[in-house]
């Protein structure tokens, strides 16, 4: 069991619920995702925003985050729902896949910008030794090596080929290891990708998870348009500060547009109230 500190939370409870509770993650950024949980709870569902890492009693960098912290905030939302639902963004499409590959409580999960395998976590210092990104029942999980020695080619870096490189460098072994086991997920899978993505090659790896899951008959909704790339703004979010020291991919307006192309699927898994 893991505690999860109040201030890691933030809940978002729907005047009339719908009974889907949904659990809200973001990625990299290590935020509470406070305005995503607001909306969902505002058409009637129950939502929770997790923070992950970052926070109070947590590590400070994504590094041996144990997926007991997203069950033990199931756990939560379970005494007040009856359907669960995980919703990640990159990093936390990572877990979402993770966890619910590992608890059959999940009923549902809709993975923003995806990756299909596990990925080494960050490190605070150069000479730090290599982990995992996640442990499980207190042992890492199986992930890619990232290449330490990549440089970008330029000061707008493209990570997406920094994460083509380290897979390709870990080789299929590494990479069959690390590989998310989706097919013991056998509820909805919703994939939400850019073909555009700059940060890491989320549109391929929506296709290798359907693949893997299409092979033990089971569903994939994957909703991937070419022009986008990684963010994705929901309708009703407001738009992220465009600034960043890296490539997103996609045009000015790709990450609203994906959004909408998501939200009819996002919608009918959430249960969500209203016609827009």
């Amino acid at each position: 069991m893991v505690a999860i500190a109040d201030s890691n939370l933030h809940w978002a409870r729907a005047e009339h619920a719908n009974g889907t509770g949904v659990l809200v993650m973001a990625g990299s950024s290590g935020r509470l995702d406070v305005g995503r949980a607001d909306l969902f709870a505002s058409r009637g569902v129950t939502a929770l925003a997790l923070r992950w890492f970052g926070g109070d009693a947590q590590p400070v960098v994504p590094c041996e985050i144990p997926l007991e912290t997203f069950t033990e905030a199931i756990d939560m939302l379970a005494r007040e729902c009856e359907r669960i639902v995980l919703m990640g963004l990159s990093y936390g499409a990572e877990a979402a896949l993770l966890t619910a590959s590992v608890d059959d409580r999940v009923d549902a999960v809709v993975a923003l910008a995806p990756t299909d395998v596990a990925w080494e976590g960050q490190h605070e210092h150069d000479d730090d030794p290599r982990r995992s990104k996640w442990t499980r029942q207190g042992r890492p999980v199986a992930f890619v090596p990232l290449d330490r020695a990549w440089e970008p080619p330029s000061t707008m870096p493209a990570f997406v080929e920094f994460y083509e490189h380290s897979r390709a460098l870990a080789g299929s072994d590494a990479v069959e290891a690390a590989t998310i086991p989706v097919e013991k997920f056998r509820g909805e899978l919703v994939l939400v990708a850019g073909g555009d993505d700059k940060v890491w090659p989320s549109s391929q790896a929506a296709r290798n998870i359907a693949a893997r899951r299409a092979r033990s008959g089971l569903v994939t909704f994957v909703i991937d348009d070419p022009s986008c790339g990684h963010p994705i703004v929901l309708p009703g979010e407001t738009p992220p500060n465009p600034g960043r020291a890296y490539q997103v991919g996609g045009d000015e307006e790709a990450p609203q547009r994906l959004g909408a192309l998501a939200w009819p699927a996002i919608r009918r898994v959430l249960r969500l109230e209203g016609d827009d």
